[in-house]
């Protein structure tokens, strides 16, 4: 018999994994790794992190251009 190797995804694939999901341009090998390796928690921790970081970063830029519009 042989053993599936358990090894969890590091916090770099995740994050990329995540990355390459928000702009759609996620590999099928790599997706397919994600599903059998990863965690759906760490994906969603990932996930909420990044999206809570690119809504900063946004109203970060609207406050700079408001600041220097007036």
């Amino acid at each position: 018999m042989q053993k599936k190797e358990s090894k969890n995804l590091s916090f770099l694939q995740t994050m990329s994994s995540v990355l390459a999901s928000f702009i759609g341009v996620q590999s099928n090998a790599k997706r397919e790794r994600d599903f059998t390796h990863g965690k759906a928690s760490s994906f969603i921790l990932v996930g909420l992190l990044l999206t809570v970081g690119f809504i900063l970063a946004v109203l970060g830029v609207v406050m700079l251009v408001m600041h220097f519009a007036t």
